[in-house]
């Protein structure tokens, strides 16, 4: 019986070691511990900016922290007719509190209202920021500020056939206010106009805002704070009434007319 077995495992060997050898290929699956998270993240299609990691700075209004050598600038594109090309421009940092920003643009002239924070600024000179950290999701931040360094904050939501808005209530904020912020404005050359100092109707050259915003204020929109890796949705804007009209700049040149166009937005890809 035994013997039997033995001869039976024999002619088995035999047969299987003559036989011609067939491999089958699979792929390889690596460890997960041998993974390495490679530098490549696919990002949607459009403008896209990549944002450094700094660690905090003072800002002074006008970038002239070395942090700000570090990355480059976002040109802007004029986008209605009439009025002088101003040059415009923006640049963005972020690191473990917050996020850094730093606009500057030519201007000939600071014209705009005397507003108060959160009043309709958007009607004379400004600067904007927009930022739609998740595109699946209706919220969205927007900031203004013009050279006077008055301000206005919203965080929004895109719904079918309306927004809505929302903005920090001014008694809590009043007593905390979370934005740091600064504006320069460069002396202009002008005959018969105040000329270089901030105030409505002064004759300028130029002009920058610095801004700091913590990840609190930024509370209400989904993904925040973001990490090594994180692509959000953003544009950076412009608008400008030297020409007696509303003339717009922009980043993202997808932008044709409304700033508020989320599905139209560069990108911005976080180191």
């Amino acid at each position: 019986m035994v013997s039997a077995f033995i001869g039976t495992i024999q002619l088995l060997t035999t047969v299987l070691l003559s036989a011609p050898a067939t491999v089958t290929a699979y792929p390889v699956v690596p460890e997960p511990a041998t993974v390495t998270p490679g530098p490549i993240v696919p990002v949607p299609s459009g403008d896209t900016a990549l944002i450094r990691k700094t660690s905090d700075f003072t800002i002074t209004g006008k970038g002239d922290a070395p942090a700000w050598a570090t990355t480059s600038w976002q040109i802007f594109t004029k986008i209605d007719s009439g009025g002088r090309n101003y040059t415009s421009k923006s640049k963005m940092l972020y690191s473990a509190k917050g996020i850094y920003l730093l606009f500057s643009g030519e201007d000939d002239r600071i014209t705009t209202k005397d507003y108060k924070d959160d009043e309709d600024i958007y009607e004379g000179d400004v600067f904007e920021f927009f930022l739609h950290t998740d595109p699946g999701k209706p919220p969205y931040f927007e900031y203004e500020i013009n050279q006077l360094g008055k301000q206005l904050i919203l965080t929004l939501a895109r719904f079918p056939h309306k927004n809505l808005a929302w903005s920090p209530w001014k008694f809590e904020y009043e007593k905390d206010p979370l934005i740091q912020r600064k504006t320069v404005v460069n002396s202009g050359e002008k005959q018969g106009v105040t000329s270089g100092q901030k105030q409505v109707g002064a004759a300028i050259s130029g002009w920058t805002a610095e801004l700091f915003f913590p990840y609190e204020l930024l509370g209400l929109l989904p993904g925040v704070p973001p990490k090594s890796g994180t692509i959000w949705r953003a544009n950076f804007c412009r608008i400008d009434y030297d020409s007696g009209k509303m003339v717009q700049w922009t980043w993202s040149r997808k932008i044709n007319r409304s700033f508020h166009d989320l599905d139209k937005f560069g990108t911005i890809l976080f180191e």
